[in-house]
């Protein structure tokens, strides 16, 4: 694995659960305390990321290994696996831009610490019981009373404080 200075955390949970909901509450708070966060999300999907037909999209399809899509406001930059293994976590992190926080959206059974999205009303188990990389749940419900020592509960209907437990917390340093 690459060597990173950033805090590595999985946020983690079924889907619908709200992984994505607080992503957005909390990156715009970590920016107005002078962090930088990168967030690697993962898809089960296909990436379209340019309608067929366009330039870059013709490029790709006539065998460039990568394209870098520029305009003034972003870039892409699309690798094309070409029946390759789809890269692991380690290595996409090696990828971006140094940052104080990268947040991974997925990746659900990676070895990193990781904070579990967890609303029981969704019928589906909590994942942090087999889970011994969950250090967190942030969840709609009370922390239930057999609870593992050591493991976080926060209330997902506060970003607030989960925002505060992600500024406080070591947990999430990873020496990748």
């Amino acid at each position: 694995m690459t060597k990173t200075t950033s805090q590595v955390l999985g946020i983690v949970g079924w889907s619908g659960s709200g992984k994505t909901t607080l992503l957005e509450a909390l990156l715009p708070q970590l920016a107005l305390q002078g962090k930088t966060a990168n967030v690697i999300k993962h898809s089960h999907h296909d990436l379209i990321l340019e309608p067929a037909g366009k330039d870059s999209a013709r490029l790709r399809q006539a065998g460039a290994a990568e394209v870098l899509l520029s305009s003034p406001y972003r870039f892409a930059l699309m690798h094309e696996l070409r029946n390759e293994a789809e890269p692991g976590l380690d290595e996409l992190i090696a990828r971006l831009a140094p940052a104080d926080f990268i947040l991974v959206e997925g990746f659900k059974w990676s070895p990193v610490p990781k904070l579990e999205v967890h609303r029981p009303s969704l019928g589906k188990a909590a994942l942090y019981p087999e889970d011994a990389c969950i250090v967190a749940v942030a969840s709609d419900s009370p922390a239930p009373e057999t609870l593992r020592a050591g493991l976080t509960w926060l209330d997902l209907n506060q970003p607030g404080q989960v925002l505060d437990w992600l500024l406080a917390s070591c947990v999430c340093q990873a020496d990748l």
